[in-house]
């Protein structure tokens, strides 16, 4: 490369890094040679940069043999193109002007390759680490718990501001070749400015960004990548997210959970049985509820039915406002345990619930048993394990709700089969998503 097209690299990319506090322009001077190096030290490791760098420079005293020093250093790379080049610095390499040639130096530095523990996806039994918001880190952690040669990474950038990379780990002999042609060809689709986590994908699943149930999932567990990994699936890493994001998803993996693997056979049959009873007893209840209280009583034996009509005398509306009431108060305050600080979160909601509910009753705005219903119908979307699908679950029963308010309890069946028939029709890269059917090495 000529000088005059070297400075004018060299002017060009000067003039388009901003001035500011953290970006260093240093030369470096012998008698025989001179070197001109740009980096952001809040990005770059200054300990290799005097390692791999400076020392070097002051101890190789001929100009061609530290030319030759700078070729075979394996953190060092040559030249491609200027936006390549400003990229790197950006991303935090060292940019190296040296004689005619540009080098770029990888020293970044990682501030965030602690290894976390799980707080979203607990277990009692089994591993405790989670991953952290270093690629390398969670590339590490993947590849101890599957030691393959098969395992593939592959590498791409999503954000036309924020560049950021994701990673596309699979199993080349395990995945299906279609799925991973649609999983990469959603990628290239994505036009974003800034990109920083797994969930903004669950907005670009369907082009209409209207699909209820989620068709992708996110994990802070290296074991969940691994069992899945074993099934053929496309994992993607984020940099800067300690989750990574599994695809294809259906409706087996979002009521798995890690516990079922480290219990006994029945143990885990059991609890996953215990996750679709509470599935549909979260989905159903308040509908149920106000169909039978305000269409159908008789279905209720008499006792229960007196127990019912005598809870709800003091009432002054009818179910489905109490319902809708509570329910409401139900979704504030599940909302506020999550913004509060964690401190006085859970204190505060609790005791926020029990007077709010004791004062709801005493003073005949609810009934008794309504208190019972809503509990019962939160407590039972507690038991799924994965929380966007919770959230979908949550929505769920506002329709079969709205339904049964018009047409009660022929509203719940329809309603409830329409949501099947909805979940039939979604797909998840080529994968139907009402899916229960488990395959041999699936947790």
């Amino acid at each position: 490369m000529s000088s005059n097209k070297v400075q004018s690299i060299h002017d060009s990319i000067k003039s388009k890094i901003q001035k500011s506090e953290d970006i260093v322009l240093k030369e470096l001077k012998t008698k025989e040679k001179n070197l001109d190096t740009f980096y952001f030290k809040t990005l770059t490791d200054e300990t290799q940069l005097q390692n791999f760098l400076i020392k070097p420079f002051f101890e190789i005293i001929t100009p061609d043999r530290f030319l030759s020093y700078l070729q075979s250093h394996p953190k060092i790379k040559p030249f491609e193109s200027e936006q390549q080049t400003l990229d790197e610095l950006i991303g935090g390499a060292v940019i190296l002007f040296y004689m005619d040639t540009i080098f770029i130096l990888d020293s970044r530095i990682d501030r965030n390759n602690s290894v976390l523990d799980t707080t979203v996806e607990t277990t009692i039994q089994g591993p405790q680490s989670g991953f952290s918001e270093s690629l390398g880190t969670n590339l590490g952690l993947i590849r101890h718990r599957y030691p393959e040669p098969s395992l593939q990474v592959d590498s791409t950038k999503i954000g036309s501001i924020s560049r950021t990379q994701v990673m596309i780990v699979y199993d080349k002999n395990k995945v299906d070749p279609v799925v991973l042609d649609n999983v990469k060809k959603f990628l290239s689709s994505i036009d974003i400015e800034i990109f920083q986590s797994g969930e903004q994908l669950l907005d670009f699943t369907k082009k209409s960004r209207r699909t209820l149930y989620p068709t992708i999932m996110v994990t802070e567990r290296p074991d969940r990548v691994a069992v899945n990994l074993t099934t053929g699936k496309v994992i993607l890493l984020i940099a800067g997210s300690p989750f990574a994001v599994l695809m294809p998803t259906v409706m087996k993996d979002l009521m798995a959970s890690m516990a079922d693997i480290y219990q006994t056979y029945w143990i885990g049959k059991f609890l996953l049985t215990l996750r679709y009873i509470g599935l549909f007893t979260s989905t159903m209840l308040p509908a149920v509820y106000v169909a039978l209280t305000s269409y159908n009583p008789e279905v209720f034996r008499v006792q229960l039915a007196l127990s019912v009509a005598g809870s709800r005398h003091a009432v002054p509306y009818p179910s489905f406002i109490e319902v809708l009431l509570m329910l409401i108060m139900m979704e504030l305050l599940m909302e506020a345990s999550i913004r509060l600080p964690k401190a006085i979160g859970p204190t505060a909601t609790t005791v926020g619930g029990l007077i709010l509910g004791q004062a709801a009753t005493d003073a005949g705005l609810v009934s008794n048993i309504m208190i019972i219903i809503v509990s019962l119908g939160a407590i039972s979307n507690f038991v799924i394990p994965i929380s966007i699908f919770s959230f979908a679950v949550r929505i769920s029963k506002y329709l079969l709700l709205l339904l049964s308010i018009f047409y009660g309890l022929v509203g719940v069946i329809i309603g409830f089969f329409l949501l099947i028939a909805y979940m039939v029709s979604l797909d998840s890269f080529g994968k139907p998503f009402f899916t229960f059917i488990e395959n041999k090495s699936t947790n």
